[in-house]
C-alpha cells in the first residue's frame, strides 16, 4: 500500500502507537504532522524519524480538548501543506479510579481530551475535507469501549462514545466522499500496558485465542489500510485489534 503525498495528522503521535501509525504512515510516503501535548523531545524525535523516509515531518503542539488550538493547527497544516487528507484522532489518557473514589475532574480530564479531542479535531478537520471531497478519518477507540472495564469508567465512557462518534459522522461524511472508521485496539504492548504487574498481563494474555500481546504495529497496519485507497468502500465500521479476545 501506498501513501505518497498524502497529508497526515496524528495527534498524540509523541509515543506509543501514535507514535508507530505516524512512522509506518512516513514510511509508505505520507507527510506526517506529529501532534503533542507536553514532551516535544519525543515528538521531534518522531519528526526526524519520520524525515528519514524523505517525507515531510511538521511538530504541532496542541491541546485536542481546546477547539481553538486545534483549529490553529489546522490552520497551520493546510498553510504549509496544501491539504489534509488523513486524520487519525489518537490523543488519549487514562485516569483509572474505582467509581466511587474516581473524583470528577478526573472524569472530565479523560472525557475532555479522548472524547471532546476527537469531535474538535473531526469538526475542524472534516470541512477541509468537505472541500477537497475526499479523507480518511480513523479514530482509536478501545475494546473496553465495547466491553467494559473495572475502574475505567470514565475511560470506557468515552471510547464508547468515540463509537457512537464515528458511526454517526461516517453517515453524514459518506455522501462528501470521506471515511470514518474506527479501530478498538485489545492488550498492546505499550507505555500504559508496561506499568502492569506480570502477574495481571498473564491474565490478560490468558483471555487471548492468539495468546500474546498485541504490538503498536499491529494497530499501524490496519491503520494504513483505512488511510488508503484499499478502504474506500469501508466506512461506519469499527475493528477489533485484540487478538480475538472480543468476538
Amino acid at each position: 500500500m501506498c501513501l505518497k503525498g498524502k497529508t497526515a495528522i496524528i495527534t498524540g503521535a509523541s509515543r506509543g502507537i501514535g507514535r508507530t501509525i505516524a512512522m509506518t504512515f512516513a514510511r509508505l510516503g505520507a507527510n506526517v504532522i506529529i501532534n503533542y501535548s507536553s514532551n516535544e523531545k519525543a515528538a521531534q524525535q518522531v519528526a526526524n524519524e519520520a524525515m528519514s523516509f524523505g517525507v515531510k515531518a511538521e511538530v504541532i503542539k496542541a491541546d485536542v480538548s481546546n477547539l481553538g488550538e486545534v483549529e490553529n493547527l489546522v490552520k497551520k497544516v493546510l498553510n504549509q501543506f496544501g491539504s489534509i487528507d488523513i486524520l487519525v484522532n489518537n490523543a488519549g489518557i487514562t485516569k483509572d479510579n474505582l467509581l466511587l473514589r474516581m473524583s470528577e475532574d478526573d472524569f472530565d480530564k479523560v472525557m475532555n481530551i479522548n472524547l471532546k479531542g476527537t469531535f474538535n479535531f473531526t469538526k475542524a478537520v472534516s470541512k477541509v475535507m468537505i472541500k477537497q471531497k475526499q479523507g480518511k478519518i480513523i479514530n482509536i477507540s478501545s475494546i473496553v469501549g465495547i466491553i467494559g472495564n473495572s475502574g475505567q469508567s470514565n475511560y470506557a465512557a468515552a471510547k464508547a462514545g468515540m463509537i457512537g462518534f464515528t458511526k454517526s459522522i461516517a453517515k453524514e461524511l459518506g455522501s462528501r466522499g470521506i471515511n470514518v472508521n474506527a479501530i478498538a485496539p485489545g492488550f498492546i504492548e505499550t507505555d500504559m500496558t508496561s506499568v502492569l504487574s506480570e502477574g495481571i498481563k498473564e491474565q490478560f494474555i490468558s483471555a487471548i485465542p492468539l495468546k500474546r500481546a498485541g504490538k503498536a504495529e499491529d494497530v499501524a497496519n490496519v491503520a494504513v489500510f483505512l488511510a488508503s485507497e484499499y478502504s474506500d468502500y469501508v466506512t461506519g465500521q469499527v475493528i477489533n485489534i485484540d487478538g480475538g479476545m472480543v468476538m
